[in-house]
């Protein structure tokens, strides 16, 4: 099965990559020639990765997929929310996003937070969604170079490695992204 996967974050498609199973050909926008950036203008995760999906399916016609991801900390009252990769200055980057966690953070003995992923699937023309969550916990300071966005900062619960630390094998394990991929593929091969 063909799947058209609504996004340019390479990260992302690296990850994906490593989840899906065989009999699944993941399509990025680039494979596909479409050359755009979609917009996530809404105030949900789930809306945002509607609107990616919605997008491709209208370009093209084709079933495809798309998510919205971002870190909820509950001392920030789920900050950062849905700007997850725009919480900072957009030059700034990842270490930006993370500086701006941490700095607000301050020495609130309150670190909870959890990765919540929504995909939104769109196929024969039928939206669907599937979430994914990990619980865990915020560092005081950044632990290894591995993967991206807050990685560095965040320590699953049943861990004591930050998914910066880890090997794209072990952050499967915790993956937010993941259970809602397990979920999709399911899906999927059900209906297969």
């Amino acid at each position: 099965m063909d799947l058209i996967f609504a996004t340019n974050n390479i990260n992302k498609i690296n990850e994906i990559r490593q989840i899906i199973p065989a009999g699944f050909n993941l399509i990025t926008l680039h494979e596909a020639g479409i050359k755009i950036d979609i917009p996530e203008p809404h105030d949900t995760f789930q809306e945002n990765a509607s609107e990616k999906s919605q997008t491709i399916y209208k370009l093209t016609g084709k079933s495809c997929f798309s998510e919205d991801t971002g870190l909820e900390v509950d001392a920030l009252d789920g900050a950062p929310g849905v700007i997850s990769a725009r919480f900072a200055k957009e030059d700034e980057g990842y270490s930006g996003n993370n500086d701006k966690l941490l700095k607000l953070l301050g020495h609130n003995p309150n670190r909870h937070a959890r990765f919540r992923t929504v995909i939104s699937l769109i196929l024969e023309g039928e939206e669907y969604f599937f979430e994914g969550k990990c619980e865990g916990t915020i560092l005081m300071r950044p632990k290894g170079s591995n993967g991206f966005g807050y990685d560095p900062v965040f320590v699953p619960d049943g861990s004591e490695k930050s998914f910066g630390e880890m090997s794209m094998e072990e952050k499967k394990t915790f993956s937010h992204r993941r259970k809602a991929m397990d979920l999709l593929i399911a899906f999927l091969q059900k209906r297969s």
